[in-house]
């Protein structure tokens, strides 16, 4: 007792000096950072109405969002300190009354609640400690007094609703409403804010993934409402958090690319999840009746032209097919083409007043050096206009004018578009229309979205943009506020170019019975493609503001003849678009176009003994302006039903007008099977030659190929396919044609027929004459290469 009595007088001083000693200790409290650094957030990805669309895991595997306190509802923070800390606003960390109770109950054996506070709890799951034994307890409590020291109450509070778990392999109260109940936290309810708080006590137990309701949880709810509301119903025990939703993977391609782009916590995208999911169920659909020819995988792109923003990306039937290769992203692939890409060839010749929709193009047999191309079908429609061409994607006339095309040329045109070209311009040669390239679906809405719009070539948008924040539902779309016009003299197209174009891809009306499917889309510009051996079948329309593009095939390109551009990709576009109800106002002309008269017949301009006429527009200063020489006046006797070139003032002359087709045409109608009605023979063959053939003074030839100052490269290697086709268009009447290399005899044929000319080195002229003395030359230059 003495040695208690010396102690105590050696150290009462201490009592008065205590509450400074313990504010001194209380200041010398090292500073930690308040969220643990080794561990990392998800990462969300949002759709354009802030509907999430994936959720990224944290380094550890966990799904853990950060959500600001501002955030997260007032009263799931009410009912946590309600249940867990009433007196959080007031203790330091420790609270020594509920230390105490907790200390009575384990005495007493009655359950009196724990002792840990908000920060002790926070402490705990910021250190990783173990907190069952004593000394763990002490720990606890330091660290939670050293929290307490340097953070607010509010910052506790938010870090402690981040980390705490919530079931499964969810941590944070705003991570498990994204994740379990799909919305976001500001949506939650009062009962599932009561209910979301007591998870973090028996997470395991009480996980919303649980389809059964812990009954302990029930008494625990009535109570905290209770506190809260000051009253309590009897549902609110029976109140059970069912998770309603798996975490999200809508869109798993886009969003990992958007990821992989993106930074961020949180990236808001112009992605539309209607419009996604609409997109998804009608492509599985129609896969699903496809399956049955072999047909397994398509992707499918959506694209809203004027901001040039997603809407839509899947890039292939099933993300989680291995069978099917469904990780490979269908929309990033790169694939042959086909002939999607033959409206920007036409597009091109309109702008360079090689043609215009109504103009005549020749779908007949050719040869190009060594390339020998053919239609789909191998054979061939003789001359039609170039609209009807492109509609039925004849291959030889888009060949002939891609061949025509100056400066930009398709290739340079590609180029400028973003489309990926590893090789130049020659490695591709005129295949280059008939898809010898490998392009992407993402590569062709793009170049889509420049004929649908303004005709830049502007890269695809993924994350929204400032001026476009509502949600696009598939019913009832929202436009986007448009960017500035750029300049006119920007674009590869002007307003009439792309105008033009797109008309001549409109669905023929009535809708023949092998495209039942564009019935009630007569506004819709479309295109279809299939590469060779039927590896890849692509379909690209333009639908009011919007571009979608679609591509079915098979990742590792096996061959399927159900795998056309008609017979599959076609119908599966039209299909989506049926079901997204996109809408297409009329496409206005703009004002660069002007109403014109034509040929029904030839296309051109009429001239003065064209009957059938008819309407159309054209580019003032650009289009073709020569006239019909189709329609001609013609003397007949009608003694002897012949044709006699002048009027002599013979008795029984009668005029009529008649169509004189040059003999090259003729010919190809013939073959194609379309009878022309020709005019009567002359009386004789040297009426024939004076008049010329009804040509007046422009009688002589006109070479077609070569083209006149062009080098033409041959490989020295193979001798026996260095050829160029020579072919002259003729004045009709005329039945042969004669070549020359310089004074060297090559050759005749047919005006119809090309004669194949093996080339040497040189710079030779050609010259041709036709069996009426008439003649023309062109300089041509030969280079052979290794």
């Amino acid at each position: 007792m003495k040695r208690l009595r010396a102690v105590w007088r050696r150290c009462r001083w201490l009592v008065p000096a205590a509450p400074l000693l313990l504010w001194l200790a209380w200041l010398a409290l090292p500073a930690v950072p308040l969220l643990p650094p080794e561990k990392t957030w998800s990462r969300r990805v949002m759709d354009r109405g802030g509907k999430l669309l994936h959720v990224t895991l944290a380094n550890d595997g966990r799904y853990r969002l950060w959500t600001p306190l501002a955030d997260l509802p007032p009263d799931l923070a009410a009912a946590t300190l309600a249940h867990e800390d009433q007196r959080f606003r007031s203790h330091r960390g420790v609270d020594p009354r509920s230390i105490g109770r907790a200390v009575w109950g384990v005495v007493s054996g009655r359950r009196l609640g724990g002792g840990s506070t908000i920060s002790m709890q926070l402490a705990r799951l910021r250190f990783g400690l173990e907190t069952r034994t004593w000394s763990g307890k002490a720990v606890q409590m330091f660290r939670a007094l050293q929290l307490e020291r340097h953070y607010s109450k509010d910052q506790l509070l938010e870090a402690y609703l981040n980390l705490v778990p919530c079931g499964g392999n969810v941590e944070g109260s705003g991570t498990a409403s994204w994740v379990w109940l799909g919305k976001p936290p500001s949506a939650l309810t009062f009962r599932e804010c009561v209910a979301l708080s007591l998870v973090p006590q028996r997470p395991a137990r009480r996980s919303p993934a649980r389809p059964d309701a812990d009954p302990t949880a029930g008494p625990l709810q009535s109570a905290v409402i209770q506190a809260l509301r000051g009253r309590s119903e009897p549902q609110d025990a029976g109140f059970h958090l069912t998770a309603v939703s798996r975490p999200p993977r809508t869109a798993p391609h886009f969003t990992r690319e958007v990821l992989r782009r993106g930074t961020g916590p949180v990236v808001s995208t112009s992605l539309d999840a209607a419009c996604q999911e609409t997109v998804e169920r009608t492509l599985r659909d129609f896969l699903r009746h496809a399956a049955q020819e072999g047909v397994r995988n398509a992707s499918a792109l959506l694209v809203h032209a004027p901001t040039r923003e997603v809407r839509a990306w899947v890039g292939s039937a099933d993300f989680f097919d291995a069978d099917i290769q469904g990780q490979v992203d269908g929309v990033r692939a790169r694939r042959s083409p086909g002939s999607v890409l033959k409206p920007f060839i036409y597009g091109l010749a309109i702008r360079q007043g090689l043609i215009l929709p109504q103009t005549l193009v020749t779908d007949a047999p050719a040869v190009f050096r060594d390339y020998n191309p053919e239609n789909y079908d191998r054979g061939f429609a003789g001359p039609i206009p170039a609209a009807e061409a492109l509609y039925r994607s004849r291959n030889l006339p888009a060949i002939q004018l891609l061949s025509q095309l100056r400066k930009p040329d398709f290739y340079s045109f590609l180029k400028l578009g973003g489309v990926s070209l590893p090789h130049p311009a020659g490695h591709y040669g005129l295949a280059l229309a008939l898809g010898a390239e490998e392009v992407s679906v993402k590569e062709v809405a793009t170049l889509y979205a420049m004929l649908a719009d303004d005709g830049l070539p502007r890269p695809l948008q993924w994350t929204l943009a400032q001026s476009s924040t509502a949600p696009v539902h598939p019913v009832h779309p929202v436009h986007s506020v448009h960017p500035p016009a750029p300049p006119a003299e920007t674009s590869p197209f002007s307003p009439g170019v792309r105008f033009l174009v797109r008309s001549m891809l409109h669905p023929r009306q009535p809708a023949p019975t092998d495209e039942a499917w564009t019935a009630g889309f007569p506004g819709v510009s479309w295109k279809t493609g299939t590469s060779h051996g039927w590896r890849d079948a692509w379909a690209a329309a333009i639908h009011g503001e919007y571009v979608l593009v679609v591509w079915a095939g098979d990742f590792k390109g096996k061959p399927n003849p159900a795998l056309t551009g008609r017979r599959t990709a076609a119908p599966l576009l039209f299909s989506i678009l049926g079901a997204l109800r996109l809408p297409c106002p009329p496409d206005e002309s703009p004002p660069d176009l002007r109403r014109a008269e034509f040929c029904a017949a030839s296309g051109d301009p009429p001239g003065p003994h064209c009957l059938q006429r008819t309407s159309g527009w054209c580019l003032p200063g650009i289009s073709p302006v020569r006239a019909c020489t189709l329609h001609q006046e013609i003397l007949i006797d009608t003694a002897t039903g012949l044709r006699v070139p002048t009027d002599d003032g013979r008795p029984g002359l009668r005029h009529e007008t008649a169509e004189i087709w040059p003999p090259h045409l003729l010919e190809l109608f013939r073959r194609a099977g379309v009878p022309r009605v020709q005019p009567p023979p002359f009386e004789t063959a040297a009426a024939t030659a004076a008049a010329g053939g009804g040509r007046g003074g422009n009688r002589s030839p006109r070479i077609v190929s070569p083209v006149a100052g062009r080098t033409y490269t041959l490989r020295s290697g193979d001798a026996g396919r260095r050829t160029i086709p020579l072919q002259a268009e003729a004045a009709p009447g005329v039945t042969k044609l004669f070549w020359f290399s310089a004074r060297e005899f090559l050759g005749s044929t047919d005006p119809a027929t090309p004669w194949l000319w093996h080339a040497v080195p040189g710079s030779p002229q050609i010259r041709v004459i036709d069996d009426q003395g008439l003649s023309a030359s062109c300089p041509v230059r030969v280079e052979l290469v290794p």
